[in-house]
């Protein structure tokens, strides 16, 4: 017969009654079997909870597949980088666009690819950490519940839905009012990164948990669902709180991860490895996607933005011997009034004015370099007269300010290009290099 401990002393135990609904306790029995009520004198041990085992079978059938794509994409994306870094610098506005980066002009001028190669493009250290590190904690989940096949077309296709959110948002001034200032932005400056297709998996990862709730273990129903909601919400906040940030290409991920997820199917816990045909092809054509969008822009690619050497003094001195102050003055009026060309395109045209005066001021090296300075001149002109113009009123007049913006953003890529061609002719007698880039750009296409 069993025996409890009570006080100091030891006695047998009995069956007894429940105080509170009358049932037979049974002996050595703590609690009422039918409502739950303590035994009166019987120790209590506090509560706890069971390990819940449907949940730990279900993590180890899921968290032990492989997640070989993302590693594939973290490594993609990262050499991409290094490729721009050493082909002129991922901030160069020259480089974005020889490298893909979406521009709107350049799209409606037939250049279609960069509704893909964007989402491959990291603008600065920060810019790609931030992403890659979203890809290294969001990736495997969705490639492990999923499957790879299944995995690789979320990305592409949610990243080029980032990408025509942001082509979009900029081509019919949706930025305008409180709601577009705080959904989108405006202009048609240079816009890259994986953020879209990232945006994509969060809302693979919301979809899921809900759509699939009643089959899921608690902890999977916390962190994914509902759960997702902090993350999407504030990351929309930092967006509206940093101007250049997109949120259109957010947006334009989200709704379409979200959507791929609504009707597709994750691999659930100890089913069949075996993957339908469609998926595997459209993974493919996926990824042809992606390779025939790099092939474009390495045939169109006309070699690294020029750059001055770091000391652009010693240079000239070798070259034209005590003419040197005229070449550094011009290049460095070249270049300011490049930066403030980007600036006044994207709203701000404050240093267009001590741009042009700089321009006026330099020395013309000579009549080709000069007739370059007085275009340039031309378009920091137009670009400011662009941003102070007053906002336009109705659709009608937003279609007709775009357009313009449109034609001065491939006028100023044509002044690029035959300023790179004067520098390819004319350069080296002023002591300017052009930087080659360290691999052929033929190897972005993998």
């Amino acid at each position: 017969m069993s025996k409890q401990e009570r006080g100091d002393s030891t006695y047998e135990a009995r069956p007894s009654m429940c105080p509170n609904c009358g049932a037979i306790i049974g002996a050595g029995e703590s609690v009422c079997g039918q409502c739950g009520a303590p035994v009166m004198g019987a120790v209590v041990l506090p509560h706890r909870p069971i390990r819940d085992a449907e949940a730990m079978r279900f993590a180890r059938a899921i968290l032990k597949r492989p997640a070989t794509f993302t590693i594939l994409l973290l490594v993609a994306n990262i050499f991409v980088f290094l490729l721009m870094t050493f082909s002129g610098g991922t901030e160069n506005y020259e480089t974005l666009r020889l490298f893909g980066a979406k521009f709107n002009s350049l799209i409606e001028q037939g250049e279609w690819w960069r509704f893909i190669t964007p989402v491959f493009i990291h603008i600065n250290w920060i810019h790609l950490l931030a992403n890659m590190y979203g890809l290294f904690i969001l990736g495997p989940y969705v490639e492990k519940l999923y499957g790879s096949a299944k995995f690789v077309v979320f990305w592409i296709v949610a990243g080029i839905a980032g990408v025509a959110g942001s082509y979009f948002a900029a081509k019919y001034g949706m930025h305008e009012g409180f709601m577009g200032r705080f959904l989108f932005r405006g202009g048609d400056g240079p816009s890259a990164g994986a953020s879209g297709a990232l945006f994509g998996l969060i809302g693979v990862l919301f979809v899921f948990g809900i759509k699939f709730r009643h089959e899921l273990p608690d902890g999977f129903k916390q962190a994914f669902g509902t759960g997702m909601l902090p993350t999407i919400l504030i990351n929309l906040f930092i967006g509206y709180a940093l101007p250049f940030i997109d949120n259109a290409a957010h947006i334009g991920g989200l709704l379409a991860g979200a959507v791929l997820a609504l009707f597709v199917g994750y691999k659930r816990p100890h089913e069949r490895a075996g993957v339908a045909f469609i998926w595997h092809l459209l993974q493919a054509l996926a990824i042809l996607l992606v390779v025939v969008s790099f092939f474009f822009v390495a045939r169109n690619y006309t070699g690294a933005p020029p750059a001055l050497p770091e000391d652009i003094n010693a240079a000239a001195a070798r070259v034209l011997g005590g003419n040197e102050r005229d070449v550094s003055a011009y290049f460095e009026a070249a270049n300011a009034g490049q930066q403030a060309f980007v600036q006044a395109v994207s709203g701000n045209a404050s240093g267009a004015q001590a741009a042009i005066e700089k321009l006026s001021q330099a020395p013309r090296l000579d009549d080709r370099a000069g007739e370059l300075s007085d275009e340039l001149k031309k378009l920091i002109e137009r670009a400011r007269d662009l941003s102070a113009a007053e906002k336009p009123s109705n659709a009608k007049a937003q279609r007709a300010r775009n357009q313009t913006l449109n034609e001065l953003v491939s006028d100023y890529s044509l002044w690029q290009a035959r300023r790179l061609e004067w520098i390819k002719t004319s350069g080296k007698k002023y002591g300017i290099v052009i930087q080659e880039p360290a691999a052929t750009p033929q190897t972005s296409e993998r």
